[in-house]
């Protein structure tokens, strides 16, 4: 059993009441290996934003539970190292799908663990989310639940169809589970195709898609009905198209990708909702930069000639992120 308190982690408690409070939000950024971590690092302490370093099923395979603990806590230290006194960093399981996958990760230093069991009838997913918490409280690492299913694709994650949170429902389903937070459905999607052509519209000036708005109808029922509690948004990558040109440029294949404008996300920033997941759109910004390297320079071989810039890329899109979507630079 390793504390991540042992780690110089935080949970997300206080992080996210700050959120609230302030009227911004928190980003959780997933990542897989070291040169992705390093940019999420560099851009929260450059920006003083508190930060969640969020880790799917499928990454922590990828990455190795050992290997996660110590990246975790040679982050706080790197941190502090570029001048972050008390970083305030969280280490989160991103839609873990059992009690034993979370309650791995709670003995092996996370912070905070996400429960996933929205695909579940409704007893089931809170008899479910309620066994993660009353073993993760323990320990004081706080637990994210979901109510409503996303579309989309991400890792082990998928849906064809979304079915939007039901306001009448929150209340009952918090209340029983004692979880800390919940992620809603109110249609973003996972991926970098969040939405069909038939779905959107198209500007007559760019041809590009114009996806629908989001339902900020049901997040303001939600939050009626819950008044200050810590509300989640997952699928909500905006799909830079600069980055999906770059990638169709140097040889890639993304047509008609399609994200969440960042002026839906910067609204909901300053709503209830403190923590906006964002996964594609730095997949996006380090693909991008690796397909030009490759392109421009065919006989690179050396992993730090095309990693180097695919960091940097990513280490502006988190800058970006933080400052002109969520609002959370200088809050940590």
């Amino acid at each position: 059993m390793v504390s991540y308190k042992e780690l110089g982690l935080v949970n997300t408690r206080e992080m996210f009441a700050k959120a609230i409070k302030g009227g911004y939000a928190i980003p959780a950024f997933n990542f897989n290996n070291m040169e992705q971590l390093q940019a999420i690092i560099k851009a929260a302490a450059e920006t003083k934003s508190p930060v969640i370093l969020q880790v799917s099923k499928g990454a922590r395979n990828y990455a190795n539970q050992t290997l996660l603990r110590y990246m975790a806590q040679g982050a706080v230290e790197y941190a502090k190292e570029l001048g972050w006194e008390k970083p305030q960093i969280v280490l989160h399981l991103d839609h873990g799908d059992s009690f034993e996958l979370c309650k791995s990760c709670v003995d092996f230093g996370f912070s905070s663990v996400m429960i996933d069991a929205s695909s579940l009838p409704y007893e089931e997913n809170i008899a479910l989310t309620k066994k993660v918490v009353d073993y993760a409280h323990q320990y004081d690492v706080t637990v994210e639940a979901e109510l409503g299913v996303l579309a989309g694709v991400e890792d082990e994650v998928s849906s064809a169809v979304s079915h939007y949170t039901k306001p009448e429902e929150v209340v009952d389903f918090a209340t029983r589970t004692g979880c800390d937070s919940l992620a809603i459905s109110i249609g973003t999607s996972h991926g970098a195709y969040k939405f069909t052509p038939e779905q959107c519209t198209r500007d007559p000036k760019t041809g590009r898609l114009v996806p629908p708005p989001l339902a900020f109808d049901v997040l303001d029922a939600i939050m009626e009905q819950l008044p200050g509690f810590p509300i989640v948004l997952h699928g909500s990558s905006s799909v830079p198209q600069e980055y999906v040109d770059m990638i169709n440029q140097y040889g890639g294949k993304l047509p008609d990708a399609v994200g969440i404008p960042e002026e839906q996300l910067r609204k909901a920033a300053k709503s209830a909702v403190c923590k906006i997941n964002i996964d594609s759109d730095s997949r996006l910004a380090f693909t991008a930069a690796v397909r030009k390297v490759f392109a421009e320079k065919p006989g690179e071989f050396d992993p730090r000639k095309y990693c180097g810039p695919a960091r940097d890329l990513r280490e502006e899109l988190n800058k970006h992120k933080i400052i002109n979507v969520l609002g959370s630079d200088g809050k940590a």
